[in-house]
């Protein structure tokens, strides 16, 4: 094992710190992430700012919150705040501020089992359940640099639905299909 120094152990220490706070530091100085949507089967539209600094901003998410919920319903759920990350950076890799259109957010246990019952590739539990999905659009984007998009994040589920023209993305485990 090497020796080191006082000096070199704190220096190794001071820039091992440092490395292990960057992600944290990186989201904190954006000043405000904000995301737009426009729901399809409610005609509804929503552009928010959700988090400044690295917080989230509880009234927004609480917006967010009802604007993806269950259309079917009218049924809300916690919307996961990784899931509007994992949105937020799929826009900025897009290079757009296109609103999201939004096939799907949360999802009742009502709504799910018939999907389940009457759609092929419905997952019994599904992390729309736990408003950890959502099933999106970009508008006068392609749908594959989407998906190869999302895919390059490694953040999560990516699903490929160009018959239905949409993508899923959750904050479940790193997984892809379709």
């Amino acid at each position: 094992m090497p020796h080191f120094s006082r000096r070199q152990f704190l220096k190794i220490g001071i820039c091992a710190a440092v490395s292990l706070g960057i992600p944290q530091l990186a989201s904190a100085s954006i000043p405000v992430k904000s995301l737009s949507f426009y729901h399809l089967h409610t005609g509804e539209k929503l552009k928010v700012a959700y988090a400044e600094y690295g917080q989230y901003i509880p009234s927004a998410m609480q917006e967010l919150n009802h604007f993806l919920r269950d259309w079917r319903t009218g049924d809300t759920h916690h919307i996961d705040p990784k899931l509007l990350d994992q949105l937020y950076t799929l826009q900025q890799r897009m290079e757009t501020h296109t609103p999201f259109d939004v096939i799907c957010g949360y999802r009742s246990p009502k709504t799910n089992q018939m999907l389940h019952e009457q759609t092929e590739g419905v997952a019994t539990h599904s992390l729309h359940l736990e408003g950890r999905a959502i099933d999106v659009r970009l508008p006068g984007k392609d749908l594959s640099r989407l998906h190869r998009a999302a895919l390059s994040m490694q953040a999560g589920g990516v699903g490929y639905y160009p018959s239905s023209d949409f993508i899923h993305i959750d904050t479940g485990r790193l997984r892809h299909w379709g």
